[in-house]
């Protein structure tokens, strides 16, 4: 068995199985990924971790998000924070078996800010130069791109993107 495939299966043990607990060893994988020098900036400003979200019945069924397990994660490892700025709007079918336009197209207006990212301070006050957007898995960077382009629609500059396995 390849490394990604082992990966891949504690990842779907994650989602699927509500194994919650692999979340940190995932994270820990994540995290080496910020050795790469493309994150030295993120890092050394002390960007935020912000998870891609899902929509409220998917979290209802699951009971939690992986990736912000995964983001929970992180930020005990590296002490970034982990904000919620973003929501999931509209429920979108699984994106699996679709192809990189069908993704795009799913997720048309899937995600908006939140107004705020902790109960109480507006996501508008938020002065981080950048963000860290982190996911499980990326495969077509359709989800990723539809939540940074939101991301900048608010006014952040910059964008980088922190996942597990890349499929």
């Amino acid at each position: 068995m390849h490394r990604s495939e082992g990966i891949l299966q504690l990842i779907h043990r994650l989602k699927y199985g509500r194994e919650v607990h692999l979340a940190d060893a995932l994270g820990k994988l994540a995290c080496e990924a910020l050795e790469d020098r493309r994150f030295e900036v993120a890092l050394e400003q002390r960007w935020p971790l912000v998870p891609v979200p899902l929509h409220h019945s998917r979290k209802r069924e699951r009971q939690f998000n992986q990736a912000e397990e995964i983001a929970r994660a992180i930020s005990e490892q590296t002490g970034l924070p982990s904000l919620k700025l973003l929501k999931r709007v509209r429920r979108t079918v699984t994106q699996t078996r679709l192809t990189r336009k069908q993704r795009m197209d799913n997720l048309k207006r899937a995600f908006a800010l939140r107004k705020t990212w902790n109960g109480k301070t507006p996501v508008a006050s938020l002065e981080a130069p950048g963000v860290i957007l982190v996911d499980d898995v990326f495969t077509t960077g359709s989800t990723v791109d539809a939540c940074a382009k939101v991301l900048r629609q608010a006014g952040v500059k910059r964008v980088v993107v922190l996942t597990v396995l890349r499929g």
